[in-house]
């Protein structure tokens, strides 16, 4: 297996973009991120999207040729692949690619997410993210990503005395952290106030604990580590990639309160990376909903189960705490425009660990983490990079 690396990186802004189409942010995205790695476009052998619904969001299916047609490569006949794994199809079109460069089976390639969901009324969006669970069992019973995550939610406020404060900190961080990213959906600060008396959503989560919906593309340009300096004086690399899936049916689920496919793909990278999770600088985690993050910290091995809301309350997750998490804003303040959430997750650590993320910089980041979830935690795909 041969070292890869990210040499180039681009991203849209995230929120309602009613003047663009999936194919003017996936261009815009895929541009930026050519010529941030000094390459022309015919150095690409392969694409990779991620993309969850635009069959549902826009009537458009068959991504991976549209792509290439529209960003001039059609000619080339390269292989262009579509890759759907719910909200963590952007993750694991970066784990395909991270696989086709380290195996030797192509040298440069381009990993896209992108989704358009405002082409849609508000009220089908949550029927089209509910696909990302159990139809048969959970879907058909009227259940919504929202109060699945409820669930979670009020079982880890029952068995570790998790606190309406402690989840609600989570949202606070994150927007204060998005109002510092100039391509955030949201760029504003905002209160515990203002998050727990927030409309209700499904009971303990209101308005504020819910990411938006969003619009937006992210992408990143591979290549082996023996040519990355090449490109870019500043090549990261991506040190390792692990998926790993579970019950799609939260019922079917041994714990409430633990995403067993967060548990087994981070310890696997954290193995092949030959680190622990103290030794991660910053990572963006997924926090589609809030009690999302403060589980998923747990699970990363970041802090022991039960104490993520605590941490958090006290500041432990802020930029350049124990640990940096969702610097970006995270999907809640950033936005999660479905496909594009974990490409775009990747985005911001290469920032990171590049030294370009102005005023949300960690400081001397060495080693960064990405976890994008599908669904309730039916997949979960972690990466872990490192500062050349």
């Amino acid at each position: 297996m041969r070292a890869v690396a990210v040499i180039g990186i681009g991203d849209t802004r995230f929120g309602e973009l009613w003047e663009h189409s999936l194919r003017d942010i996936g261009m815009q995205a895929g541009l930026s991120a050519v010529g941030d790695a000094n390459i022309a476009g015919e150095q690409i052998e392969a694409l990779y999207i991620g993309n969850m619904s635009s069959g549902s969001l826009i009537d458009q299916e068959h991504l991976g040729a549209l792509v290439a047609d529209y960003s001039g490569l059609a000619p080339l006949h390269l292989p262009a692949v579509r890759i759907e794994a719910a909200n963590a199809s952007g993750g694991m079109a970066l784990h395909e690619g991270y696989i086709a460069v380290a195996s030797g089976m192509h040298d440069i390639v381009m990993v896209a997410g992108a989704e358009k969901m405002t082409d849609v009324a508000d009220d089908e969006i949550p029927a089209i993210q509910m696909t990302a669970g159990d139809q048969q069992w959970e879907g058909i019973s009227g259940a919504t990503m929202a109060s699945l995550y409820a669930m979670m939610a009020r079982r880890h406020m029952y068995e570790y005395g998790t606190t309406r404060e402690q989840i609600a900190s989570a949202v606070v961080k994150n927007h204060k952290n998005g109002s510092l990213n100039p391509v955030a959906q949201y760029q504003k600060a905002i209160t515990m106030d203002t998050v727990i008396k927030s409309p209700m959503v499904a009971d303990p989560l209101g308005l504020f604990d819910c990411a938006p919906i969003s619009d937006g593309a992210a992408a990143l340009i591979l290549a082996p580590m023996e040519i990355a300096k090449k490109f870019t004086d500043k090549p990261v690399e991506i040190v390792s990639s692990f998926a790993a899936t579970d019950t799609l049916a939260l019922h079917h689920r041994e714990s409430l309160t633990r995403l067993d496919a967060v548990v087994h793909a981070s310890r696997r990278a954290y193995k092949r990376a030959g680190i622990e999770p103290k030794d991660i600088d910053v990572a963006e985690v997924h926090d589609a909903y809030s009690i999302g993050e403060i589980m998923n910290i747990e699970d990363l091995g970041f802090f022991e189960k039960g104490k993520g809301g605590p941490a958090t309350l006290e500041g432990m997750t802020e930029i350049n705490g124990v640990v940096s998490v969702n610097t970006s804003g995270g999907l809640k303040a950033r936005g999660d425009p479905m496909g594009a959430t974990g490409v775009a997750q990747a985005v911001e650590i290469v920032r990171q660990l590049r030294g370009e993320a102005d005023r949300r910089q960690v400081s001397d980041a060495e080693y960064g983490l990405t976890l994008n979830v599908g669904g309730t935690g039916g997949t979960a795909v972690v990466h872990i990079f490192r500062r050349v």
